[in-house]
């Protein structure tokens, strides 16, 4: 997942990007850090001189020094041009951006109770400074000016891009409101950065707490050491010393429900994942995620459009919910009747086994493995030993290394956020520094769960410099204990490689503005980077090279990758319905037509219902905890993730014909698809390295799902 921080015309959207503070820092404002450049190895935030005390200043500071620069291109008397309107708001607001680059990387991946105060106070303060922006109707008036010009004027297709977006911006911003309806347009603004920020707050607090605390040893039976281990560690943490802590942070839960004998205690962790933010307590998001989709469709009415997901897709590649709701009924017929081929497959084993019971939601991971097992003659145990965290990264970079001639070199000057934070320089083949890149890799209670790219800083051109990105890759992959390796999943694995790709996209980025760089391109084009990176990591002419045994430093057996490659289209009925049903849900949420709040539950049902869902498969996401549609950028497009895959998977088929580090092709995915951004058309930009529009047969074939 990518997790952008927006152009600052668009800053008060940020709610909930990532990084951490010290409970315990309150320092004096003094000389504020933010108030300059700075002046530090590659321009890293020089995090041990920032302090909590030092946000609200410097966002307040930022805000009126913006506001300033704003009001200046407003009330100019001289005719607008480009350069004077455009790219002078392109360029505004210096201070604000990067406050807003570390605060809100920091209130993901090291939050506290005070970060976490400053976003529910800063939140509506930035949502009415975009408000104060974009509904400026002089400013409005000199950005229409230069857009009613455009055809006349000589501009580069990345300028003609930027006055296209600033211009749709303030129309979607609410420019052309007048009185009363500009009046509630920042009403909902404000309630919406309010809602949103609290939906995320209460996910984190309850998904890091003990979901499951195992006092007798004998119930980690089947339980794999390492998780044992991981567990006892995170009791210890928790001040539960002796004993076992499971959490709903998916490495905690999933292990648990592949391995663990005792079915009771699975139902237990399952049920509450299921139930996280519908407890009827202090952190119950039902309420607020009824609430967040109503406003939105409120908010989309206003600016005439008929539901809020209309809204969005006009902006992405899908552009209407028609063609996303084709493409996902495209996969949902076969994978239905797959995931129910997968469902009797596991009865069978249940049944095998003795098991006098139905096979229940609770049971799918623990059988589909032993199903795995009987079919394949290997579970996802016997290759963990082979995935050595330090060892992934490196075959990552060494993808980088061959494919674009980038290396990585290890800085311990550079300022780090955390002690697990680890900083390298990123150059590229001519030896040009390309970026600083951090990496965070495990997990810990002040950070949010699952795994995103973000910037501290986004590559531009100005005043004749080339201002390299500054990109985090967080992940939460368990920390070993003292003196072991960090052994990764076979999807984390992946995720690791899947987050490298959206920092590829970030580094090599080669545009002139900000707000077009890098990963600032539509939701539903942002995955491909991501996810064609997932495709070296189990290349036969990658995995070897890294898939090596963490005591013997023995390769992973060819026959136990062979039976890796036989089984990727294993359990694909139940990955994909899974998915698909979260989109569909997530559609369904926003292809409301009136603001009338719904019960999440019911409505919930009634989706189920529409699709014929079965009940041992469940969404991926329940409404509330599906934070990246109603505390993220991801509303009305989590099925991004699957149009992406259907662009990855043709998109591939040309390194697989041409040879996997063929350099001709590598080149035009780097100049066509990576450096570009969002300074072109996506499709454009896909059928010049493609040569054509991608189909969807290729995604139909590697998930194994028959094409009918």
């Amino acid at each position: 997942m990518t997790r952008v921080l927006l152009p600052v015309l668009a800053i008060a959207l940020l709610l909930g990007a990532c990084v951490k503070q010290s409970t315990e820092e309150t320092v004096e404002t003094g000389e504020n850090p933010f108030l300059t450049e700075f002046d530090t190895p590659l321009g890293a935030p020089p995090f041990e001189a920032i302090g909590v005390a030092h946000y609200l200043p410097a966002f307040e500071q930022g805000m009126e020094e913006h506001m300033a620069e704003v009001l200046a291109i407003a009330e100019s008397s001289d005719p607008a041009t480009f350069e004077d309107t455009v790219e002078a708001l392109e360029r505004s607001g210096k201070t604000l951006k990067r406050t807003a680059g570390v605060f809100f990387n920091l209130s993901s991946s090291t939050t506290n109770d005070q970060m976490q105060a400053i976003a529910k106070e800063v939140s509506p303060k930035l949502a009415k400074h975009r408000d104060d922006i974009y509904l400026n109707k002089p400013l409005f008036t000199q950005v229409k000016a230069v857009y009613d010009q455009s055809e006349t004027l000589e501009l580069t297709t990345e300028q003609a891009k930027l006055l296209d977006e600033t211009y749709k911006a303030f129309v979607r911003g609410g420019a052309n409101l007048e009185d009363v309806a500009a009046v509630r347009f920042r009403e909902i603004n404000e309630e919406l950065s309010l809602l949103t920020t609290q939906f995320d707050e209460n996910l984190i607090k309850e998904m890091n707490s003990i979901a499951l605390l195992i006092e007798d040893e004998a119930d980690l039976a089947g339980l794999p050491q390492s998780v044992v281990d991981s567990a006892a560690s995170t009791a210890t943490a928790q001040g539960e010393e002796g004993k076992w802590a499971f959490t709903l942070q998916r490495t905690s839960w999933t292990p648990f429900l592949e391995s663990a004998e005792r079915r009771d205690l699975r139902q237990e962790l399952y049920t509450a994942y299921m139930n996280l933010g519908n407890n009827d307590n202090a952190y119950d998001n039902k309420a607020l995620a009824s609430r967040i989709a109503a406003l939105r469709a409120e908010r989309a009415n206003l600016l005439g459009y008929e539901t809020f997901a209309a809204y969005v897709l006009e902006e992405n590649m899908a552009e209407t919910a028609d063609n996303v709701y084709g493409l996902l009924d495209r996969l949902w017929v076969p994978a239905l009747a797959r995931a129910k081929a997968e469902r009797a497959d596991l009865q069978a084993m249940i049944d095998k086994e003795g098991g006098d019971f139905p096979v229940e939601p609770w049971d799918w991971w623990y059988y589909s493995e032993k199903v795995r097992a009987d079919q394949y003659a290997f579970d996802s145990e016997q290759i963990k030993p082979y995935f050595v965290l330090d060892n992934v990264r490196q075959a990552a970079f060494d993808v980088a290394n061959q494919l674009f001639g980038i290396s990585f070199e290890p800085r311990s000057d550079v300022p780090v956020y955390h002690p697990d934070v680890q900083a390298y320089e990123v150059k590229d083949a001519d030896g040009s520094t390309l970026a600083l890149y951090y990496v965070d890799y495990f997990a810990r209670e002040s950070k949010q769960g699952g795994a995103w790219m973000n910037t501290f800083r986004e590559q531009r051109k100005e005043d004749g410099e080339d201002v390299r990105p500054i990109i985090v890759n967080v992940c939460n992959f368990s920390k070993p204990s003292a003196g072991q390796p960090a052994l990764l999943s076979l999807d984390e694995a992946k995720t690791l490689f899947h987050e490298f790709g959206h920092a590829l996209h970030g580094m090599v980025a080669n545009g002139s503005y900000a707000s077009l760089s890098g990963t600032n391109v539509p939701r539903d084009f942002v995955e491909l980077p991501s996810q064609m990176m997932e495709n070296w990591a189990l290349a036969p002419e990658v995995l070897p090279t890294y898939a090596r045994h963490y005591e013997t430093g023995e390769p992973m057996p060819a026959e136990l990758i062979e039976k890796l490659q036989q089984s990727r289209q294993f359990n694909q009925g139940f990955e994909t319905t899974e998915y698909v049903s979260a989109s569909l849900l997530d559609m369904d949420w926003h292809t409301l037509d009136e603001p009338v709040e719904k019960d999440p539950m019911d409505f919930e049902a009634a989706v189920e219902e529409r699709l014929g869902m079965i009940p041992e498969v469940v969404f991926r996401y329940r409404s509330p905890y599906f934070s990246h549609i109603f505390a993220g950028a991801y509303a009305a497009g989590y099925y991004g993730y699957v149009w992406a895959e259907v662009l990855d998977a043709d998109a591939f088929e040309l390194f697989e014909e041409k040879g996997l580090f063929n350099q001709e092709v590598a080149k035009s995915y780097r100049e066509n698809i990576l450096e570009p951004g969002g300074s072109d058309n996506p499709m454009e930009m896909y059928v010049r390295f493609r040569g054509s529009e991608p189909s969807v047969e290729p995604l139909i074939e590697r998930r194994g799902l028959g094409g009918k």
